[in-house]
Parts: C-alpha cells; sequence; structure tokens
C-alpha cells in the first residue's frame, strides 16, 4: 500500500478490517497497571495502549489472543469515540477537494511496535464518502475496528477448501477451480456505523479479506497485531478481484446456502488509483510506561 507524504516517524500503513461480532462482554483480564493513587487518570488512547501491550504479550503471525483477551480489548475500543483521539467530522481530510474534486484517504500513525514480546500497530484510517480501501487479506493477522463516526458498507470473506473428488457430503462441483482463482465464502455484505460492535477478524476467519466502501466521510480505528511485515517475515498485503460463484465457473444449483453466499477470488496488482496519504495523529500523547 503506498503511502504518500508519510510523516518520517509514521510506521508502515496497512489496510484495516471490520465484521460483525458478538455483543461486548466486560474486561476480564486481571493483569491491567492499577493507577497510582494521586496520578492524573490516563486518556482513552493510553488505556488502549497497555490493554493492546497485554493481549498481544505473547502475540505473533497466526497467534490468537485467548477469548478473554478478545472480549477485554474489543470493550476497551467500544467505549473509545472520536473526541478520544482529537478527532471531528470537519477535519481536512474529509473536506472535498475543489481542484480536483477528489480527496485521498489518510492514515493517521497512532503507534506501532515491533521490536519487543508484543507486536501491534494502531491507527486510524480517515475515509472520505465514497471513498474506498479495496477487497485486501490480513494474513497471520488479529484485527480489531471501530468504527468513530459515519457509515460505510463493507464486504469481507473466508477462504474455504474445493473438494477435488465429488462424494455424498459435498454439493460443490468436483473438477479443479482454473488457476488463479480460489472459493472464498461471504462473511459479511452490510452497512456499519459508529453504533456498530467492535469487531475482530481473525487469521483464518471472521471476514480476512475486505472491502470497504465510505457512504459518508467515516473514521476507523485499527488495532493490528502482528502488522503487516514485507523485509522480515514477507507478510505483505495482498489485493484481490472477486467474480461471483457461477460466472466464470461452477454451477449455480450445486452452490449450498443460496446464490450470492459464495465467490472466486483472484490476487491482482495493488490498484494505481489507491493512494494513502499519512497525516500527523493530533490526539492525545501515548506515554510509554
Amino acid at each position: 500500500m503506498r503511502v504518500e507524504a508519510a510523516l518520517a516517524e509514521q510506521g508502515p500503513v496497512a489496510a484495516g478490517g471490520l465484521v460483525p461480532e458478538s455483543p461486548l462482554q466486560a474486561p476480564r483480564k486481571g493483569r491491567g497497571r492499577q493507577k497510582k493513587v494521586g496520578s492524573t487518570a490516563p486518556s482513552a488512547v493510553q488505556r488502549l495502549l497497555e490493554a493492546c501491550k497485554e493481549v498481544f504479550a505473547d502475540g505473533g503471525a497466526g497467534i490468537v489472543p485467548s477469548p478473554d483477551n478478545v472480549e477485554w480489548l474489543r470493550s476497551v475500543l467500544g467505549n473509545i469515540g472520536a473526541s478520544d483521539v482529537g478527532l471531528t467530522q470537519n477535519a481536512s481530510y474529509f473536506q472535498q477537494d475543489e481542484s480536483t474534486g477528489s480527496l485521498p484517504i489518510t492514515y493517521l500513525h497512532i503507534y506501532e511496535c515491533d521490536k519487543f514480546s508484543y507486536l501491534l500497530q494502531i491507527g486510524i484510517f480517515c475515509l472520505p464518502p465514497s471513498g474506498v480501501i479495496p477487497l485486501h487479506n490480513h494474513p497471520g493477522m488479529t484485527v480489531f475496528s471501530k468504527i468513530l463516526f459515519g457509515s460505510m458498507h463493507i464486504k469481507s470473506y473466508d477462504w474455504i477448501n474445493v473438494p477435488h473428488n465429488t462424494d455424498k457430503s459435498s454439493n460443490f462441483v468436483h473438477s479443479t477451480p482454473p488457476p488463479g482463482l480460489r472459493l472464498a465464502k461471504v462473511k459479511t455484505d452490510a452497512i456499519f456505523n459508529e453504533s456498530s460492535t467492535t469487531s475482530v477478524l481473525y487469521p483464518e476467519e471472521g471476514g480476512n479479506m475486505h472491502c470497504f466502501t465510505a457512504r459518508t466521510s467515516c473514521a476507523v480505528l485499527d488495532v493490528l497485531g502482528p502488522p503487516y511485515s514485507i523485509a522480515e517475515e514477507g507478510r505483505d498485503c495482498t489485493y484481490y478481484r472477486d467474480y461471483p460463484y457461477d460466472s466464470c465457473y461452477g454451477d449455480i444449483n450445486t452452490m449450498p446456502n443460496g446464490n450470492g453466499a459464495y465467490a472466486w477470488l483472484e490476487e491482482k496488482e495493488e490498484p494505481n488509483d489507491f493512494v494513502v496519504v499519512g497525516a500527523k495523529y493530533n490526539g492525545p500523547k501515548i506515554l510509554e510506561q
């Protein structure tokens, strides 16, 4: 993913993820740091960072936090709003450029760490109306996302395996699909807004491949564990084009769960018209403790 005019102190930008999940639950983690008597209450983003450090303390590619930790971090994110990160809908990121008639997607880099026992990245994607983050994946990652304001359409997929031979338990066609195509199942195809529950996607499920289309100006707070990594681990972002199940391969009559539930995905190069611009995060400062 290209980042134009990125700040020198920013880390790599990674596309975020959102899929519907179960309702929030109260935190169950017991290792959180206790506030010192007489000290100033930490900001919401400071509390988020400390929670992330606990949740991803033993993190890494493909490592999923425990269910208790997932629910704890979801609850922390669920209590964060736009004002907690110093963001308003009249910010320049959401104002139409009269000279070009368009506006790029902006990424506000809050925090990243890949040098200690935990690996994580925290940031905000700011999308103008009709802004699109194309269909992409999150290899080996667990991603938490919270819409701070606005609404967006999200379509997401999970991979499924196609049987090579027919049997009584399979409703799929039995031949091998054409090279370059892989079958995926639609996880979600819906509109989300700031009232939607903080969502989670996982390395192998939860809508790991997804596309965002902003219906209004909107902002999404993302936590990725671990972040994308190109040099060390080859964990780069892959982009896809999707085809309806019966449009290029397969018989609609053999597809379980009705039309529209499955699609073929094909890898493609990063779209030339997809540009993410880095900008300075101006919200409450985060302190290392």
